[in-house]
């Protein structure tokens, strides 16, 4: 199904929102967020489980012994899962940083690590690289701002690297 600018927009909104329930309901925890890459307006679908679902259970292992709360929402625009941990911001960071940049899906995986005023946490404040694109070694943020790649090129690569997971 496809969403709107205007229903992916809501839920960013909604998102930050519950970002904001979740950090006064555990105050003094830090807060990790995953959202699934998915360029497009199907934001769900068999891929983006996939990927979803790698990532939780990468998230899942890492902070196995360091989570106090987790939940996820399946919503039509896109998976969202949120951990809340003892850890400090910045150790939680790192860690969200490695799952990134070693697991064979971690490209496909947005885990923000959010900070006490709601910010995300940077790659660059924790010495983590800036994330590169799907397809060429450019800055990912480059690529995707100036349109550099097309939808049908970013998604082949996008089911090349779910099916030699799937393997």
């Amino acid at each position: 199904m496809e969403i709107t600018l205007d229903q992916l927009l809501a839920s960013r909104e909604d998102r930050t929102a519950h970002q904001r329930e979740l950090q006064a309901k555990y105050p003094g925890r830090t807060l990790v967020c995953l959202t699934v890459i998915m360029p497009g307006k199907v934001k769900r679908n068999p891929q983006s489980l996939t990927v979803a679902q790698a990532a939780m259970e990468s998230l899942t292992d890492c902070f196995e012994d360091v989570t106090d709360h987790l939940e996820t929402r399946d919503l039509q625009t896109g998976y969202e899962a949120y951990l809340l941990t003892p850890l400090p911001v910045e150790e939680a960071k790192r860690a969200v940083c490695i799952l990134e940049d070693t697991h064979p899906l971690g490209r496909l995986f947005d885990m923000d690590v959010i900070g006490e005023d709601g910010a995300p946490v940077s790659r660059e404040s924790v010495g983590s690289p800036l994330r590169r694109c799907l397809i060429c070694d450019n800055e990912a943020r480059f690529c995707m701002r100036n349109r550099t790649h097309t939808q049908e090129e970013l998604m082949a690569k996008i089911d090349q690297m779910i099916a030699d997971y799937v393997q």
